[in-house]
């Protein structure tokens, strides 16, 4: 019987092709990339995170295929769809700790039973790890944001089209239109 090695952040620097993956129950785990409607739902997020951090600052907006490092007993690594992060940059290196604001867009596949399962063990990681808001982005089929609290991580606010999505507590004064989202 062999036993597989435990994967490491040095695994996930060596990722080719600047492959996207996180470290989940000791596994390096590979994210395919995305279809255009959620990659740009990501791209237009990242643009008015960008927006606040140069307005209010305390922080780092953060797009697609970023890095955190955390120190979970099932899982080392996060890498969000979109982030704002108020700890240090590290040069070239992944940034240490949670993101205080997590944006998860769904793409095809995230819409089974299974996919429901590991989207919510996610948001639970994420909010062992230190993240205060988690957004679940679904601009495929339903057209809404679901802004999930570490307060209140079960009942997520929902808003829709026509409606401004907000991150409070970990953004103060930060909203963006879900109708921004999907065109």
């Amino acid at each position: 019987m062999s036993t597989k090695a435990e994967a490491t952040v040095d695994d996930l620097y060596r990722v080719p092709e600047n492959g996207k993956a996180e470290i989940v129950n000791g596994e390096l785990v590979l994210m395919s990339p995305t279809g255009g409607v959620p990659g740009r739902a990501a791209g237009k997020i990242f643009i008015s995170l960008h927006d606040y951090e140069r307005r209010v600052g305390g922080g780092y907006a953060f797009p697609d295929n970023v890095g955190f490092i955390v120190n979970l007993p099932n899982r080392r690594s996060f890498s969000p769809d979109a982030a704002f992060h108020k700890g240090e940059l590290r040069g070239g290196l992944f940034l240490e700790g949670a993101p205080v604001f997590a944006v998860e867009v769904r793409s095809t596949d995230d819409y089974d039973p299974a996919a429901e399962t590991r989207m919510a063990q996610k948001r639970a990681d994420y909010f062992a790890a230190g993240t205060l808001v988690v957004w679940d982005v679904d601009v495929l089929r339903e057209k809404v944001v679901r802004v999930y609290r570490a307060s209140d991580p079960e009942n997520p606010t929902i808003y829709r089209t026509d409606e401004a999505a907000e991150a409070a507590p970990a953004l103060p004064g930060w909203m963006m239109s879900v109708d921004d989202m999907l065109g």
